[in-house]
């Protein structure tokens, strides 16, 4: 999508064009609801939080100053309503195991945590290692998994998360270090509970990273 069409509806919207306010909603819903069913990890609750992050957008419109793109903006409004959303419930979701949790690569993101391992005795099943995989995402705290699903589902650059996030760079970067520690922790704790890799294999266990760090 061209970025000086975006910019006219945008400042169309401000003035109060509610049909270039529906013409940036459908540029950028499917990017929004991606993102919302990453984080939630079902489509009831996707659709609900797409549906608020939008309404939010329209009504603070004339608060949007233009610093970041407009798709960046939508998933600060998205980030933000989802974590404020968990802290009220005080627990997160449970999320779907319907779906595989990709990447912007289109990779499953089960497939980057264990390694594969040689025998089929030894291959952990891929349904089991989604349910872990979804219960080590939902036991860390709304900012690690969010900043894990930003960079390693979305794709988003550095940069592009410390707009997001509204902190620096560098903070990007030590929070989601802290964040696929957290993960790792995790998942090596539910594979050791439930035994579904013998002891000399759960070192194996790791969390996804790009190829560029």
């Amino acid at each position: 999508m061209g970025e000086d069409r975006i910019v006219r509806l945008v400042k169309a919207a401000k003035s109060g064009d509610i049909a270039a306010f529906e013409e940036l909603v459908a540029l950028f819903e499917q990017r929004v609801y991606r993102l919302c069913l990453h984080l939630t990890g079902n489509h009831n609750d996707a659709e609900d939080l797409a549906q608020e992050t939008f309404l939010k957008a329209y009504a603070g419109l004339a608060g949007f100053r233009e610093e970041a793109g407009f798709g960046t903006w939508l998933h600060r409004i998205t980030v933000n309503l989802w974590t404020s959303e968990l802290r009220r419930r005080k627990r997160g979701q449970p999320s779907s195991l319907d779906a595989p949790l990709e990447t912007d690569e289109g990779e499953e993101l089960d497939r980057l945590v264990v390694d594969p391992l040689p025998g089929p005795e030894e291959v952990l099943d891929q349904k089991e290692t989604r349910r872990l995989l979804v219960q080590a995402l939902n036991s860390l705290s709304p900012e690690h998994r969010a900043i894990l699903i930003l960079r390693e589902i979305e794709g988003c650059q550095y940069e592009e998360i410390a707009r997001i996030l509204a902190c620096p760079v560098n903070t990007v970067k030590s929070r989601l270090n802290r964040a696929r520690s957290a993960l790792r922790r995790s998942m090596i704790g539910m594979v050791a509970r439930n035994q579904v890799l013998p002891e000399k294999k759960r070192k194996e266990v790791r969390v996804p990273c790009r190829a560029s760090e």
